[in-house]
């Protein structure tokens, strides 16, 4: 399960945000992923602002390159606005990639 918790991970990594360029997982837009029993993923995250144009179409990418992952058998995509996103969720890779520090 391990093993599989990476390669979503990794997959997240490839997926961005459309206005910025920086990945939705550097961020920090994914709260959690957990695997679950028979390789379910349930995936919990949240976007930088609820009129965020991109509402409608990310939780969809998430979820559809998330199931091409060899071994996922079925995948749940919840957004959530708590807590509510803030710079901070950021990574410092994320940040210095838009020159915040």
């Amino acid at each position: 399960m391990e093993d599989l918790k990476e390669k979503v991970i990794e997959c997240l990594k490839t997926i961005y945000d459309p206005e910025l360029p920086v990945s939705i997982y550097e961020l920090g837009l994914i709260y959690e992923v957990d695997i679950l029993p028979i390789n379910n993923v349930q995936i919990l995250m949240t976007l930088t602002a609820p009129g965020c144009p991109a509402a409608q179409s990310l939780p969809i990418e998430v979820d559809q390159k998330v199931r091409q992952i060899e071994g996922v058998n079925d995948v749940y995509v919840s957004v959530t606005w708590k807590p509510a996103w803030d710079k901070s969720r950021m990574s410092e890779a994320a940040q210095l990639e838009l020159g915040m520090f």
